[in-house]
């Protein structure tokens, strides 16, 4: 008898079980949506009017240059900087603003600048572009706020 109860047991099988593959699948899921939050290649990407990208360029030894010429009045440049990027934002004509541009929500680099505005497109916080301060979504804090100092048509950034 004890033959005729092995064979009604359950299907006991060494393939992997659909809580396994569940798991699996959420696990890649999660790894990709980490991977495009904080991905950078380099530069930065940029949308909207008023916000491009620079490389870094070297100005001295004290910090990296952004062209003036790059950052439009009400918009921004985001500098992908390995270490630390940054955004360089010009609020009003010949003001320039520099912040750090890692979102103060869950570390992403922020996306893009226009009208004003810094947005983190990973969870859609936005920053004001004068003052770093937060002006919706989920960020708990102002980006914090770099020194921006005009040499010749250059703008040096120091952390």
């Amino acid at each position: 008898m004890s033959e005729q109860t092995e064979a009604i047991r359950p299907c006991q099988h060494a393939g992997p079980t659909r809580r396994g593959v569940l798991a699996g699948v959420a696990g890649v899921g999660g790894a990709c949506l980490l991977a495009a939050c904080g991905s950078s290649s380099g530069g930065s990407s940029s949308s909207g009017s008023g916000s491009a990208s620079a490389g870094e360029g070297d100005v001295g030894s004290t910090g990296t240059g952004v062209p003036v010429a790059e950052v439009a009045v009400g918009g921004g440049v985001i500098v992908g900087d390995v270490d630390a990027p940054y955004v360089v934002t010009q609020p009003t004509e010949g003001e320039f603003k520099a912040f750090s541009a890692v979102c103060t929500h869950q570390s992403c680099t922020v996306s893009s600048v226009s009208s004003g505005t810094i947005v983190c497109a990973c969870h859609n916080s936005e920053f004001d572009a004068t003052t770093g301060e937060v002006l919706g979504g989920p960020a708990p804090s102002p980006l914090p706020e770099l020194s921006v100092t005009q040499e010749g048509d250059t703008l040096v950034v120091q952390a």
